[in-house]
């Protein structure tokens, strides 16, 4: 299945995969840019000479981020605008506040095992924060994407895919009891359905979109879990929790390769059973039939 050998793995961080990467000219924007590896990619990003945007819920607590990005990288191309992917009006308000090209986008934003709680579009949070809003937000950017030379689109999933496929008859819950970690898992297999619909409706316009798993780091996002239940010896730093998501922002060796889920910094293994939830891209997250259908329901959700 994979294309070409990368010579990075587990343990590779987001500066080694990026080493001597020149994105001077590059447009970036990283979706929750101001928490957990959100902060590493876009500081790596701007390392590495792109001029990157922070969409954030909190532009103050997004701004205090970028001064540090700024300091840290010499780069004073790091901006701040407010986003919350899980509010289809905000990310309106992005897309159309957005001009010019986009060559990079980095759907980072994310929440894990939330108790049950549905937005102001009725949709449930987790599929709202994790799919829907990033969705509305890709698609609503593809005009700016398709205007770069060769854009690249980073959807951060998880193993957590491995809980759920997608529930297309109860994506709300509205007959199921609802379960934190199924509604988890099954927003985590729509962000690698998307990628799979996207790269092949996309293709043409030069535009790759992958699905990613960054690993197990301790971050903000296991608030609701009481911390990270991975495996000490599985666990990763934030740095390598990154340089998935850089590695296939960024790196020439992904050059045209599009619709997959990486992790590890490598391709992923197809698996047919759950796996222990541990790694491998299960097969109803490359379905095709369930991408289209999943990019219908989605169209339908956010009303584009």
């Amino acid at each position: 299945m994979a294309t070409t050998t990368i010579p990075f793995g587990f343990a590779s961080t987001a500066e080694e995969v990026s080493a001597g990467v020149d994105l001077t000219g590059k447009r970036a924007v990283v979706t929750g840019g101001s928490s957990g590896i959100g902060i590493e990619t876009a500081r790596v990003l701007a390392l590495r000479g792109a001029d990157v945007t922070l969409a954030v819920r909190n532009p103050s607590a997004g701004e205090s981020v970028a001064a540090t990005i700024r300091t840290e990288t010499g780069n004073e191309n790091v901006h701040v605008a407010q986003l919350d992917v899980a509010d289809l009006a905000s990310v309106r308000a992005f897309v159309e506040n957005w001009t010019g090209p986009l060559d990079i986008l980095v759907d980072n934003a994310g929440i894990m095992a939330a108790p049950e709680q549905y937005t102001a579009d009725g949709v449930e949070l987790q599929f709202a924060t994790n799919f829907l809003g990033h969705f509305a937000l890709t698609v609503g950017l593809h005009d700016a994407l398709a205007a770069a030379d060769g854009a690249r689109v980073v959807v951060v999933s998880s193993s957590g895919h491995l809980i759920s496929p997608v529930v297309f008859d109860d994506i709300n819950f509205r007959f199921r009891p609802y379960d934190p970690l199924l509604a988890y898992g099954q927003s985590k297999t729509a962000s690698v359905l998307f990628a799979v619909a996207a790269a092949e409706r996309w293709a043409a316009d030069g535009i790759t979109v992958n699905a990613v798993m960054p690993g197990a780091i301790a971050t903000n996002l296991q608030k609701h879990t009481g911390g990270l239940k991975t495996a000490p010896e599985l666990h990763k730093s934030v740095p390598q929790g990154a340089a998935t998501s850089i590695l296939v922002a960024t790196s020439p060796l992904l050059d045209g390769v599009t619709g997959r889920y990486f992790e590890d910094n490598q391709e992923a293994e197809v698996v047919h059973d759950g796996n222990g939830w541990g790694s491998g891209v299960a097969d109803y997250a490359l379905d095709r039939t369930n991408a289209d259908r999943l990019w219908q329901a989605a169209t339908e959700m956010a009303s584009l």
